[in-house]
């Protein structure tokens, strides 16, 4: 999974870097508003953790701009103003959950694996997909009981697959979510990703639909 760290203390995001990393989020950061505003409106991510109290613009404008603008991805927004007024305040700004500091980082994981699974109609933490069943808060697999083994890079992976179950995904899709379209990775890394897995899950868990991408088969 593809997210977006707005945070302008190096601290606080180096930190919240390490642990959706260590959780199996690709991470991308912006320590200002208009950097946030520009990535988060150009660029694909399944979730943004936006910080209030930003340099150049603050993150309500920004999370206002970005809902006029007609962009939908999940946001969880932190802030060290926590009345309820200012919670209201976010929410109807256009944001899916509220977040105030300080807080502990199992909870902040906790709500961004939430946020991803709504936004592609997903609510249990394991996803069964046929023989497939995959815990994303473990980061764990399992195929007919039997646990399969899975680099991180072979989890996030399968992951956005499944979550996302009910239509072919491009390679070009996964590569944006799995690397950021970072430079030096090409669509055969792709390729050789899901060859792997195919390796590891056996035939007939991953189809490929030629012309639409990569699909987990559920029969």
């Amino acid at each position: 999974m593809r997210s977006l760290i707005v945070e302008d203390d190096p601290r606080i995001a180096d930190d919240l870097a390490a642990t959706l990393e260590a959780s199996g989020f690709f991470v991308e950061r912006a320590a200002d508003g208009e950097t946030a505003w520009f990535k988060g409106g150009t660029e694909e991510y399944d979730v943004i953790v936006l910080d209030l109290g930003l340099p150049l613009m603050d993150g309500l404008a920004v999370l206002k701009r970005w809902r006029a603008e007609g962009i939908t991805i999940p946001v969880l927004v932190l802030s060290a103003r926590g009345t309820w007024i200012e919670r209201v305040e976010g929410i109807d700004a256009g944001a899916d959950d509220y977040l105030p500091k300080p807080f502990r980082m199992e909870e902040l994981v906790a709500r961004v694996r939430a946020l991803v699974r709504r936004a592609a109609g997903r609510a249990a933490s394991v996803e069964v997909a046929g023989a497939l069943a995959l815990d994303t808060t473990r980061m764990t697999a399992t195929l007919a009981g039997r646990p399969i083994t899975l680099t991180p890079l072979e989890f996030r992976c399968l992951a956005y697959l499944v979550l996302h179950r009910d239509r072919p995904v491009p390679s070009t899709e996964l590569l944006e979510h799995l690397h950021g379209g970072e430079d030096g990775h090409e669509q055969n890394a792709i390729e050789a990703l899901v060859a792997r897995l195919r390796r590891k899950l056996g035939p007939g868990v991953i189809e490929t639909r030629r012309g639409f991408g990569y699909q987990i088969v559920e029969g």
